[in-house]
C-alpha cells in the first residue's frame, strides 16, 4: 500500500509563499496520477490541482490558476505544490493523494472528484493571515 508523506505547510501572511511537498513510497510512482485536495474550515474538500507523471500534464482550478504550480520529481518519488500570491480563502488542510484517473479527465469534466483518488496523505495544515 502506498504511504504518502506531505510537509512544508506553515502560516504566511497574505501574498506570501509556501512549497508542500508529497513524498510517495511503496507505490509505482510513474503510473498514476497525483492530485492536491484542501478543506477549509465548515466546508467539503476541494482539488486544486493534479499531475499526471507520465507525461506531465496538469490542471488547476479556477480559483488557484496563475498562483500555483504543480511539478514532480520521479528520482525522489515526489510531488510539489509551489503556492504563490497566497490568499486567505486558501488557508485549509492541503491533502495530496493518488489516482488511475488522468489530468486530462480533470480538465475534460473541469473538476477532480475524491472518488477518482485512492491513497490519501495524512494532510498538512495552510493558514494564510490577512
Amino acid at each position: 500500500e502506498a504511504q504518502l508523506v506531505e510537509s512544508g505547510g506553515g502560516l504566511v501572511q497574505a501574498g506570501g509563499s509556501l512549497r508542500l511537498s508529497c513524498m510517495i513510497s511503496a507505490f509505482t510512482f510513474d503510473k498514476y496520477t497525483i492530485g492536491w485536495f484542501r478543506q477549509a474550515p465548515g466546508k467539503g474538500r476541494e482539488g486544486v490541482s493534479c499531475i499526471t507523471i507520465s507525461d506531465g500534464t496538469t490542471w488547476y482550478a479556477d480559483s488557484v490558476k496563475g498562483r500555483l504550480t504543480i511539478s514532480s520529481d520521479s528520482a525522489k518519488n515526489t510531488v510539489f505544490l509551489q503556492m504563490d500570491s497566497l490568499r486567505p480563502e486558501d488557508t485549509g488542510v492541503y491533502t495530496c493523494t493518488t489516482s488511475l484517473v488522468t489530468s486530462t479527465t480533470a480538465q475534460e469534466f473541469g473538476v477532480m472528484r475524491t472518488s477518482w483518488y485512492d491513497f490519501w496523505g495524512q494532510g498538512n495544515q495552510v493558514t494564510v493571515s490577512s
